[in-house]
């Protein structure tokens, strides 16, 4: 605390005090101020670290920076590398953007640089990145959710058309009054 507040330092076994000429930087992923609020961590020395604040959302909230940083480790990585590879495909491309990278930017440079070095094609794909799973199964959970919508917005639109009687508006969606009430309950819609 004293080397933060003061500037200086003592060796230890010695009782000389040496100013040094320093700058502090620390990185978290803890929200801190919520930390202290907590009693997690010590109020005097988030005070004394907190001077300039400076939040860096991780890699999945920064979409547009996932194909820049990928191109930049991707150059990066000449020497590690056949001359055969390119670069990356256009799915390998929206695979990395909807991956939601838990190990962050050190993830990303791995996976490409690891691709980089494996891939045996011109161009990686989803697959030389270990990501091709995690594009099928967000493009399938995104269709059933797009499909999810879709009945709701239409079975809300015909009730309210027909002033929430089930028989008219399963007659007019051409459904069953059974099916209409099974979807009613599948999709949560308060009547």
């Amino acid at each position: 605390m004293r080397f933060l507040q003061e500037k200086t330092i003592e060796r230890l076994g010695s009782n000389m005090t040496i100013t040094v000429d320093v700058r502090v930087i620390a990185a978290t992923h803890v929200d801190l101020e919520k930390a202290v609020e907590e009693g997690q961590f010590r109020e005097d020395l988030f005070y004394r670290l907190n001077v300039l604040n400076i939040t860096v959302p991780p890699l999945r909230d920064r979409n547009g920076d996932i194909d820049l940083l990928a191109r930049a480790f991707f150059e990066d990585h000449e020497v590690e590398t056949n001359r055969v590879v390119k670069g990356f495909s256009r799915q390998a491309i929206s695979a990395m953007c909807i991956y939601d990278w838990p190990g962050n930017v050190r993830e990303l440079m791995n996976r490409v640089r690891s691709a980089k070095v494996m891939c045996e094609q011109r161009l990686i794909t989803p697959a030389d990145l270990g990501l091709e799973i995690q594009l099928l199964s967000r493009s399938m959970a995104s269709l059933e959710d797009a499909r999810e919508k879709a009945e709701n917005d239409i079975i809300q639109r015909s009730l309210k058309i027909n002033n929430n009687n089930i028989s008219k508006t399963a007659r007019d969606l051409g459904v069953s009054r059974v099916t209409l009430y099974r979807l009613i309950n599948k999709l949560e819609i308060l009547l």
